[in-house]
């Protein structure tokens, strides 16, 4: 049986997200980043790079959650979270990488320069300027979403896991969103598979 290991509201949720959009069984690993679990040998021995979430299936250790959900996407097919066509198939990893290198690495350096780096390595003017960069990728997305229900093909994918979890950050982070991605993001959060995923996270604790 396949084993996350993770902490609840983070891109660990994505990986849950994506097993359950799957049914498949899985276990919960909790790793407490509070108490620093994942720095600890026992964790390292699993993952050196310490880093959540983190996937173990028949030994093989995998991390970096959007190549975990490709992995689900690709192992289940009958999910069908990852087009089967060759158009649909470039699409999906064209927004795939766009989401994480164009978006989410934006969310992710403001909050190292806000409040995760140490004091002296921290620029206080990078927040601001990655926010910035967001909100100007963030605008081709938009353009992009305004006719259409999903970012590949013509069905729900890995590729919308990760970039609503994207967006529910920005969201969080107080960052503008425009009615075409708040309504892209809010659509696809009422999916079932999301609220067991949170519910098993949640159990985990």
């Amino acid at each position: 049986m396949m084993k996350l290991y993770g902490y609840p509201q983070t891109r660990s949720t994505r990986v849950a997200w994506a097993l359950e959009e799957t049914g498949a069984e899985y276990e919960y690993g909790l790793i407490n980043l509070k108490a620093g679990e994942h720095k600890q040998p026992a964790f390292l021995a699993i993952n050196p790079f310490g880093k959540i979430p983190s996937l173990v299936d028949d030994g093989h250790v995998m991390s970096e959650s959007s190549a975990i959900c490709t992995y689900i996407a690709e192992k289940f097919p009958a999910a069908k979270l990852i087009p089967s066509d060759a158009k649909g198939r470039a699409e999906y990893f064209q927004w795939l990488f766009f989401v994480v290198s164009e978006l989410e690495v934006h969310l992710w350096t403001a909050a190292k320069h806000d409040r995760l780096l140490p004091e002296d390595k921290k620029v206080p003017a990078v927040v601001s300027t990655s926010f910035w960069e967001f909100e100007k990728a963030a605008a081709v997305l938009s353009a992009y979403l305004k006719d259409r229900q999903y970012l590949a093909g013509d069905q729900f994918s890995a590729a919308d896991i990760i970039c609503v979890s994207v967006l529910h950050w920005a969201h969080h982070q107080k960052v503008q969103l425009d009615d075409t991605l708040l309504n892209y993001m809010n659509r696809h959060s009422d999916r079932p598979a999301l609220a067991r995923a949170r519910k098993r996270e949640a159990e985990a604790t």
